[in-house]
């Protein structure tokens, strides 16, 4: 049987009522019927159940519908014409399909317009005509529900298909704009340490043992990010707070003032600010070479408004990395917004702004 063909349990339902109808009708001596020949038919419609070929299976169905309702006495055998249409909707689609309905309905009162004299006047022919004309109209309809049902099945599993392409995409985005902002930030303050290590080597050695303790700080602090993210994954993360986590990510090396509450705000807000905190001040040290970063955070009732400063070379306007517009999606999906300052030899100014219902 084809598994792949929409409600395959119709026709072998079907053919084993017949089975049994025809089978009672002639061991009961009731009607006409030519018993071998019928179940010689039903057995031929079983094995066809397994051919594949559009065209020859319903042809060769068809004529056994015929041999089979001329050997049953039960008269139940013209019922599986209906299944000529039903199973051509599956193979030709709509039109082919009610075509041949039509046909099956026509083919009926041709033989009793040539086996039943006055067949039109007789109330029991006309109504098994006109049942077997609804029985056609169902099938149809059966199969074109079939035929919907399946294609929806199909949209929706593709959808499904998209939508997690969609979030691997996004997943992956994330991980490579969290890796930038985390690593990224810590280790250009490693470099920049050092660096300042190594020209206070011999001038100040307590500047620089200072620096390199600060390195050491930031790389420990790259890690612990690394392992946050990880439980963060894991669905493990825990409570956000924005100004422990400013004040852990500089240090003593930049001023960091907040002022209000970040209660009511979500966490997809507060990490905006974070991320924008951090990009500004790696882009300060990294780029900038600012010797003066400060960063200052509003938590109002309505918004929360965050400036980040620097005194560095700044950068020319339009010439944004993925640093900053990476920083800039994450504000704009917590409903914010982004405008910088910058010019060279002016510095730069970083001001972000997020409302607070957002999360």
């Amino acid at each position: 049987m084809d598994s792949s063909r929409p409600v395959p349990w119709v026709s072998p339902v079907l053919y084993a009522a017949v089975v049994i109808a025809g089978l009672y009708a002639g061991l009961s001596g009731l009607g006409d019927t030519r018993l071998v020949l019928f179940l010689a038919g039903m057995a031929a419609l079983f094995a066809l159940e397994w051919v594949r070929h559009k065209l020859l299976g319903i042809a060769a169905k068809t004529a056994m519908f015929a041999m089979v309702a001329f050997a049953d006495g039960s008269g139940l055998a013209k019922a599986l014409f209906v299944l000529v249409p039903f199973t051509a909707y599956f193979a030709f689609g709509r039109a082919v399909s009610i075509a041949l309905g039509v046909a099956c309905v026509a083919a009926l009162a041709v033989v009793y317009e040539l086996t039943v004299p006055g067949w039109r006047s007789d109330l029991e022919r006309l109504s098994d005509l006109l049942m077997f004309g609804l029985g056609l109209v169902l099938a149809i309809a059966m199969a074109a529900v079939a035929v919907e049902e399946t294609r929806g099945r199909v949209r929706l599993q593709e959808s499904h298909r998209q939508i997690a392409e969609l979030s691997a995409a996004a997943e992956r985005h994330r991980v490579a704009r969290d890796l930038h902002d985390d690593l990224g930030h810590h280790l250009t303050a490693v470099v920049v340490l050092l660096e300042k290590a190594d020209a206070f080597r011999e001038r100040d050695p307590a500047q620089a043992r200072l620096a390199v303790d600060d390195a050491a700080r930031s790389a420990r602090r790259a890690l612990q990010d690394v392992r946050e993210s990880v439980r963060a994954l894991r669905g493990e993360a825990e409570p956000f707070l924005l100004e422990a986590a400013l004040q852990e990510l500089v240090g003593t090396t930049v001023p960091i003032q907040v002022t209000g509450s970040q209660a009511g705000y979500g966490d997809t807000a507060l990490r905006a600010l974070y991320r924008a905190a951090q990009e500004g001040i790696t882009n300060a040290r990294r780029h900038a070479r600012a010797t003066e970063i400060r960063v200052e955070v509003e938590l109002g009732q309505q918004r929360a408004r965050m400036l980040v400063t620097d005194n560095g070379c700044g950068f020319e306007p339009g010439r944004e990395g993925f640093g900053l517009a990476s920083m800039r999606e994450r504000v704009e999906q917590a409903g914010g917004q982004v405008m910088v300052q910058s010019g060279q030899s002016l510095g730069t100014q970083l001001r972000v702004q997020v409302p607070r219902a957002m999360s």
